[in-house]
């Protein structure tokens, strides 16, 4: 927690939620990070009572709504404390891709759909997913996609191929990006959002993607998904005909935040980590690794680059929080590929302070580093966001350049 942007409310919560962690999730993370996730859903699962004790249930939303009624500043913060485990957002019902949907039904929903789909997201009864990316296209220009969703009377049929529909299995229903309006001259109106429950006839989670050589299950796993031919109701469509990236934007913005500032709490976790080896291993005779220069070296980056890091991202925060999602364009651009390339470089420092046990399972270093290498690619590569910054800057300049 940064006591320059803190609140009472936050202070408040923060020591329980951070005692909870301590207490409960640490001690086991790493043999859970090493097991299957539908073994190890049912465990988190079973601490909802002690979580919702801490006052950080549903952290991201209004209390009315059954949520603890942080604003965007607070929730960047307190995800910076529950990104020091894997296994913090999932069990405080924060976890990607079900905050985003929740936020979209929460906002869009029907009433049925706030029955059937909604509620139980919100009591952590059921998982969802989002089926947007497509292997047939570049994910970097998601208007390209082939996914269609034709209209039949009161019906849409769904027809496509989508992978990493991150957490999909064992999820009840996707959110799945579709074509519904091909012939809109402007692209940004020809998809839209539609609920697709897994059970139905068509759906084919045809497997979960390893990811450097780990396929995961459950939540942690990103799947191929085909829709053959799914029939589903029009009522299942969240938001307007068409609307589609408009709400995917919508989704994004504070997504990012959420994700930085999860990043934030991963590289404070491999900092501790990597303090605490180059204080205690000892390579001679009263000699330890952490005299040694280089490894100093690694230190004192890795805390100037972290602390940067973060102030940049509760400054977008706090632009966003203020001024809305699109005065805050330019820092969310900037947030999403610094704090990725930070979070890279200070696991791999972790890692090689580690030696070889930094690569190995039994430290949760090894489990960063394979899952978050995604973390310069997904919501945008760093490519991406550096050209969309760097095109702002120049019109500021009086240069318009076009996209390319």
């Amino acid at each position: 927690m940064n006591e320059f942007f803190a609140t009472d409310r936050l202070r408040a919560i923060y020591p329980k939620v951070k005692a909870f962690l301590e207490e409960e999730i640490f001690p086991d993370e790493t043999e859970w990070s090493q097991m299957p996730f539908h073994e190890v859903e049912p465990i988190l699962r079973a601490k909802k009572d002690q979580v919702k004790a801490t006052g950080a249930w549903n952290p991201y939303l209004a209390e009315e709504e059954g949520g603890a009624g942080l604003n965007l500043m607070e929730v960047a913060q307190l995800g910076e404390l529950l990104g020091k485990t894997p296994f913090g957002h999932f069990t405080f019902n924060a976890q990607a891709p079900d905050a985003g949907n929740i936020e979209l039904l929460l906002k869009y929903a029907s009433d049925d759909m706030r029955e059937q789909f909604l509620h139980p997201l919100l009591e952590g009864e059921i998982r969802s997913c989002f089926s947007m990316t497509e292997p047939e296209h570049a994910g970097s220009n998601p208007v390209n996609m082939s996914t269609t969703a034709i209209r039949d009377g009161e019906e849409y049929i769904i027809s496509g191929h989508k992978w990493f529909t991150s957490s999909a299995d064992g999820s009840a229903f996707a959110i799945v990006m579709a074509i519904t309006n091909p012939d809109e001259p402007n692209p940004y109106k020809r998809a839209s959002m539609i609920i697709v429950p897994t059970d139905h006839e068509g759906f084919e989670l045809v497997r979960n993607i390893p990811i450097m050589g780990h396929a995961g299950t459950g939540w942690h796993s990103h799947a191929e998904v085909r829709y053959h031919e799914v029939r589903v109701p029009v009522s299942n469509r969240i938001g307007p005909e068409g609307g589609g990236f408009l709400l995917a934007q919508e989704r994004l913005g504070p997504g990012r935040i959420h994700h930085c500032m999860r990043w934030m709490g991963i590289c404070e976790r491999a900092f501790d980590l990597m303090c605490r080896r180059a204080a205690t291993r000892e390579i001679s005779d009263g000699v330890y690794l952490g005299e040694k220069q280089m490894i100093q070296a690694f230190i004192a980056e890795s805390r100037a680059e972290i602390d940067a890091a973060r102030l940049m991202v509760l400054h977008a925060a706090q632009v966003m929080q203020t001024h809305g999602q699109k005065a805050a364009s330019m820092q969310i651009s900037t947030i999403k590929f610094y704090a990725a390339r930070v979070l890279q470089r200070v696991v791999d420092r972790a890692i090689q302070v580690h030696g070889a046990l930094g690569v190995t399972d039994d430290s949760i270093l090894s489990f960063f580093y394979r899952e978050e290498r995604g973390a310069r690619i997904y919501d945008g590569p760093d490519e991406a966001h550096k050209a969309s910054l760097a095109r702002k800057v120049l019109k500021e300049y009086g240069l318009k350049v076009k996209n390319n």
